[in-house]
């Protein structure tokens, strides 16, 4: 019942991405381009709402849905690891015209080449995880 529960979720997450134009390639072109605030406002409300998630989260000491509690480790604070993971997340973000969330909004509105995006998205997903603990992290 749980999984049915979380499908239903990311349908209706799907379904507002693509009623808001989050996933929209004339959104983010123009977000690219410096001529629309809409994505920015998308991203910075998404963010504020991040934020004050987690501040809940640690101060209720809340747990996982498997009942383990939620513990946030602080990463290393390095410039070079956000700096190159941001430029490569940005191009490829600006070259696909979506980001990993709004592909399969895309795919489910019916835009079938984004179907080659996940695949290889997918794909690089699985590659770092056999090559990340070689990785300078």
């Amino acid at each position: 019942m749980k999984r049915l529960i979380y499908i239903l979720l990311g349908v209706v997450f799907g379904m507002a991405m693509y009623k808001a134009e989050a996933a929209s390639w004339f959104r983010i072109y123009e977000m690219f381009n410096f001529a629309s605030f809409h994505m920015y406002g998308f991203i910075a409300s998404a963010l504020v709402i991040g934020v004050v998630a987690v501040q809940l989260m640690k101060r209720r000491h809340a747990v996982a849905v498997d009942g383990k509690p939620i513990i946030f480790v602080p990463k290393a604070k390095t410039v070079w690891r956000y700096l190159l993971g941001g430029v490569c997340f940005g191009m490829g973000w600006a070259l696909v015209g979506a980001c990993p969330g709004p592909v399969f909004v895309l795919i489910g509105a019916g835009l079938m080449p984004m179907v080659v995006v996940a695949i290889f998205a997918l794909l690089g997903t699985y590659l770092y995880g056999l090559i990340k603990d070689k990785l300078p992290h």
